[in-house]
């Protein structure tokens, strides 16, 4: 699904000290990989550069054997709503929309019919446990609810690739082992692929694999 050959970064401002360099990857459709690391290493730059919100220095980007380096802005924009899904620490939901209209909103930025957007909206809610909360609104939401809401919004359009940044970062322990394995389950069940950036060693645990970023690239490294 993914295949990342020799991505290179350099620090914003330098002409040559990298970030990372020689960043290699396969990413299998259903599989769910963590990558781990020191902070300041780049993991959260490394999803940036593979959803072209952040220039690359050099290197190759194929999605689902389409290759991504030389796409303007226009066409990375389009290519996000339709084959990314994104779950971020903060959650991001919107405040001023109910739950079943912000996981609704991937669908209509693709022009979806509206009555549509919302079933898929609702189906979703009922995957991540949030059946009947449609209506409700963020405020009302736990930090954890409010992550299943991000997870269902993240996968309503069927994305080929999520990018987890930290997702559980603002939830307690018990929150986020549930949190990981509805995130997990659904992406599985959904045939996408996921990279996971954490620093959870429980969170890294229930990937397939774990790689750890450094400045020459990603290294195998054992799962906690």
């Amino acid at each position: 699904m993914l295949q990342v050959r020799a991505l290179r970064k350099a620090f914003h401002g330098s002409a040559g000290q990298a970030l990372f360099g020689g960043v290699e990857l396969d990413l299998a459709a259903g599989e769910c990989v963590a990558i781990v690391g020191e902070s300041g290493a780049g993991k959260s730059t490394l999803l940036n550069c593979l959803a072209g919100l952040e220039p690359v220095d050099g290197g190759s980007i194929r999605l689902a054997g389409q290759e991504l380096s030389g796409l303007d802005d226009d066409a990375w924009c389009a290519l996000r709503r339709r084959r990314y899904g994104f779950v971020f620490q903060a959650f991001h939901i919107l405040p001023h929309l109910n739950v079943a209209h912000n996981v609704a909103l991937p669908l209509w930025l693709l022009d979806a019919d509206e009555r549509a957007a919302h079933g898929a909206a609702l189906h979703m809610l009922e995957q991540v446990g949030l059946g009947g909360r449609g209506e409700a609104w963020p405020a009302q939401l736990s930090g954890g609810e409010l992550q299943r809401v991000a997870i269902a919004r993240a996968l309503v359009h069927g994305p080929a690739l999520v990018l987890a940044d930290e997702p559980t970062g603002n939830l307690d322990p018990a929150r986020a082992g549930a949190v990981l394995d509805v995130l997990l389950g659904r992406v599985r069940e959904a045939g996408a692929a996921m990279l996971l950036v954490t620093h959870s060693a429980n969170a890294a645990a229930r990937a397939d694999r774990v790689l750890r970023l450094t400045g020459d690239g990603l290294v195998a490294a054992e799962a906690p």
